[in-house]
């Protein structure tokens, strides 16, 4: 048995540097625990490590770096290389920042506010008193980045201090945001236009060495963090212009607030998206503007951790805490946070902390809800003087000029006529326009029945030692009859053609939703599974000879990300055709936000246009609440001004045109298309190839079936394909049915010269499958009483109800019965 000393002597002995190391270790995990992060010592007092914190030397120098002004987590990455990375951008001594410059930009910050103040006084501004440090920091991401390969940065903000960085980092005149604070000329703003702190602007910043990166400040809504997923959408479309490099040149960044950034959903959904393929940006910088408030609520109503930022750690991405008023910080966090983004294509989270000089939005008084922390902040000076006697500067000098230079712009201001333009869109939006639709710029959309075989031909072809599903290939080779005029055309193969011909002519195609390559109702079937290895394989994929792109992507579980995303990418890619799926057009309210604060006002508000189409799937067939209705009614009540259009396509051939339509129109309104799902095969729904030779989309199909008819149906959509099928069963053709295509723009013309067409019919009968409080009745009624001359218009329509349908099929089909024949009998339901 080995005696004591023998035992000592083969114990292995700890090094001095596996000491350090172990220390160290203790501090990169939990140091940001014990940094000094709040400027007023109210909030994030220092907590305990989980594990003890060690004394000693290496403590002690552990502790400089990681309990210091500035705390970072980052042992939850995975990758070894980052981590280390990290590790060594901290664990060094910095460099000394341009302390003048800073400086500069503090006192530029602090004073537009407070000239605002002065000559505005209890006007809302969303002053950034109080964590003015966002200047400088913006300012070396740029610094940083034009020296990494940036060339454009996308901004998007919520309106606390909105304002400063138009002016301060934008670099638009503060002429023109007085300008707007004087507002000039109402009349051209009637009924439309936005508050100030809303609004985009465009600009450019040049860096020491004479490197310029092109700003773009995104327009955004009151809806905190919205704005989030559609400006991400904005950047992957510029990147995808660009092509290879694209990450790298195109740097988002998103800068949020603190309650915001814990409470909102979508800010979530935005951050899940960062590293999937369809629609990763290389790595979004966030900065957390945190004044530690939410209006009046403070961080333990607004979080339910430590820290707002806390959300982001499921990505495996770094989190930087730094006190906002330790300037020098706050500029070395923005170079490592920009380095580490275009070394490693991924993102970075900043929380820059400091605090609210004045109530949230100026008019209100903070002392009622924070009376203590604003006693503190009463007496605490303004950063830029806090940090001029930091320095050993006097900066009163440099103030006064400051102050007089706002000042005079100020007095300009008062002296304006106009309005300021504060963007410029690119020259990709030369050749389209919005405003109200010109029946002159009307396009030709049909096909010949030789260029649609090829199509088809092209669409049904894979490599011959790929293993096609048996039930594919079966499809596929339905869909090959279809191609030669065997079999009509249903609506999966019409869209499919519809995308080919796209395409094939140099255009983007991209489509993304929950199942959507292969379709929720198995009726896409774009991308094709090798049954042995999974393989996949896309045939529109293999079909942009001319520079053409078929992108389709399953998207994650989310409505209102995913829908903003591709309205922001629809922004600035309006060559492309950019299309989102409903999974089922119910599931559409879950991005309400989208649809009523981007996609029907953002012209009305902003002057900007897109052309983002929504597929919808809807239809009455007795799946219950959830599944039955798009709220047709929700579209209809938003669209005024020629906004957008809301079609609901009844054939597969005019689902073809309409596609066809939305990309090759200079005209660039949203499209809201209701889809079917059991009219999808349907064979009254379907149609011939000669009907794609058809110039164009018919906005109203008029009856020439009908038989001296004494009653003129009119509907939308799969209704009408039921009240043709009885029809026909009963062999009475006294009743016409006509199909409204469109719903908006009202199709006025079209719609006259179908009723017209039977003059004797005594009644216009106005159909639909949802209740009387929803569906397009109440929009369509008004509107069918000025077409029907001296006729009686009525309507037929299931009784009001809570809920768009019945949870109960039997129940269903007594309802579509009973309408059905109300529809096609003697007497209407008025």
């Amino acid at each position: 048995m080995a005696t004591k000393a023998e035992a000592l002597t083969q114990a292995p002995t700890v090094t001095d540097q596996q000491e350090r190391d172990a220390v160290f270790d203790i501090f990169r995990r939990w140091g940001y625990l014990q940094a000094t992060l709040d400027p007023l010592g109210q909030y994030l007092p220092q907590e305990a490590f989980p594990t003890p914190a060690p004394e000693g030397k290496a403590a002690t120098e552990a502790r400089r770096y990681y309990c210091g002004t500035l705390g970072i987590e980052f042992m939850h990455i995975p990758s070894a290389e980052q981590r280390q990375w990290l590790q060594a951008q901290i664990e060094k001594t910095p460099s000394k920042p341009n302390q003048a410059h800073i400086l500069t930009k503090l006192i530029r910050a602090d004073l537009f506010e407070q000239v605002i103040q002065a000559r505005y006084l209890g006007t809302k501004r969303f002053s950034l008193e109080g964590i003015t440090a966002l200047i400088p920091f913006l300012d070396q991401i740029f610094e940083t980045g034009s020296t990494l390969g940036v060339t454009k940065a996308m901004l998007a903000m919520n309106h606390r201090g909105r304002l400063n960085v138009m002016t301060n980092t934008i670099g638009r005149p503060a002429s023109d945001i007085f300008t707007k604070f004087e507002d000039v000329d109402p009349r051209s703003t009637l009924g439309g236009g936005d508050v100030k702190y809303h609004l985009g602007a465009t600009g450019d910043y040049t860096s020491p060495s004479g490197k310029l990166i092109s700003l773009h400040l995104a327009s955004n809504p009151s809806h905190l963090e919205a704005v989030d997923p559609v400006l991400v959408g904005r950047a992957r479309a510029r990147q995808e212009r660009i092509g290879e490099g694209g990450k790298k040149q195109v740097l988002p960044i998103l800068i949020h607030g603190d309650a915001a950034f814990a409470g909102q959903g979508i800010l979530a959904e935005t951050l899940n998206m960062e590293t999937l393929p369809g629609y990763s940006v290389g790595g979004v910088i966030h900065i957390i503007v945190n004044n530690l408030l939410g209006f009046t609520a403070n961080p333990d109503e607004s979080n339910s951790t430590r820290f707002s930022t806390d959300i982001a750690k499921r990505l495996p991405i770094p989190i930087i805490h730094v006190n906002a008023e330790d300037p020098d910080a706050v500029v070395r966090v923005a170079t490592i946070a920009t380095e580490f983004r275009q070394r490693f294509g991924t993102g970075v989270v900043i929380d820059l902390i400091g605090y609210r000089r004045h109530g949230h939005s100026e008019v209100d008084d903070p002392t009622v809800t924070q009376p203590r922390r604003y006693a503190v902040i009463k007496d605490h000076k303004p950063l830029y003087q806090i940090y001029a006697e930091k320095i050993g500067v006097n900066p009163a000098r440099e103030a006064d000029a400051a102050q007089q230079e706002f000042l005079d712009q100020q007095k300009a201001a008062t002296q304006a006529d106009h309005i300021p333009h504060m963007a410029t869109l690119p020259s990709y939006w030369d050749k389209y326009k919005g405003g109200e639709f010109d029946p002159a710029d009307e396009v030709n959309t049909g096909l010949s029945a030789e260029r649609v075989g090829e199509l088809v031909t092209k669409l049904t072809s894979y490599p011959k030692d790929f293993h096609i599903h048996p039930k594919v290939k079966k499809l596929y080779e339905q869909r090959q009859e279809m191609g030669t005029g065997a079999k009509p055309f249903d609506y999966g193969m019409a869209e499919l053609v519809a995308y080919a011909s796209l395409v094939e002519d140099g255009t983007l195609v991209r489509l993304t939703g929950q199942d959507s390559q292969r379709g929720t109702f198995n009726q896409r079937h774009s991308v094709l599974i090798d049954t042995e290895t999974e393989t996949r394989y896309a045939p529109l994929a293999h079909m942009g000879e001319k520079g053409g792109r078929f992108e389709v992507y399953n998207s994650l579980l989310s409505e209102a990300a995913v829908l903003g995303f591709e309205y922001g990418f629809a922004r600035d890619y309006p060559e492309a055709l950019v299309l989102w799926e409903a999974q089922f057009g119910d599931f559409a309210n879950g991005a309400q936000i989208i649809i009523d604060q981007f996609i029907s006002a953002s012209e009305a508000k902003w002057g900007l246009l897109s052309g983002v189409v929504m597929l919808l799937p809807h239809g009455y067939e007795g799946q219950g609440p959830e599944h039955s209705s798009a709220r047709i009614e929700r579209y209809l009540q938003l669209a005024a001004n020629d906004n957008m259009q809301i079609c609901q396509p009844s054939t597969a051939a005019q689902y073809f045109h309409l596609l066809r339509r939305q990309l090759l129109r200079s005209w660039r309104k949203p499209l809201i298309v209701f889809t079917p799902k059991s009219m999808l095969r349907h064979p009254d729904a379907s149609s011939p190839i000669a009907e794609f030779g058809r110039d164009r989309f018919l906005n109203v199909i008029p009856d020439n079936e009908a038989q001296n008819p004494r009653r003129l149906i009119v509907c939308s959509g799969k209704i009408g394909h039921n009240l043709r099928v009885e029809r026909a069963k009963r062999k009475d053709y006294s009743v016409g049915i006509i199909f409204l295509e469109q719903m908006y723009p009202w199709p006025e013309a079209e719609l006259q010269a179908a009723l017209d067409q039977y003059p004797d019919a005594e009644e216009i009968v106005w159909v639909q499958e949802e209740p009387a409080n929803m569906g397009p009745l109440f929009y369509v009624m008004p509107l069918l009483r000025q077409v029907a001359r001296d006729r009686a218009v009525l309507s037929v329509k299931r009784s009001a109800s809570a809920t768009p349908a019945t949870g109960s099929a039997k129940a269903h089909d007594i309802e579509e019965k009973t309408l059905i024949n109300v529809a096609l009998g003697t007497s209407g339901d008025r």
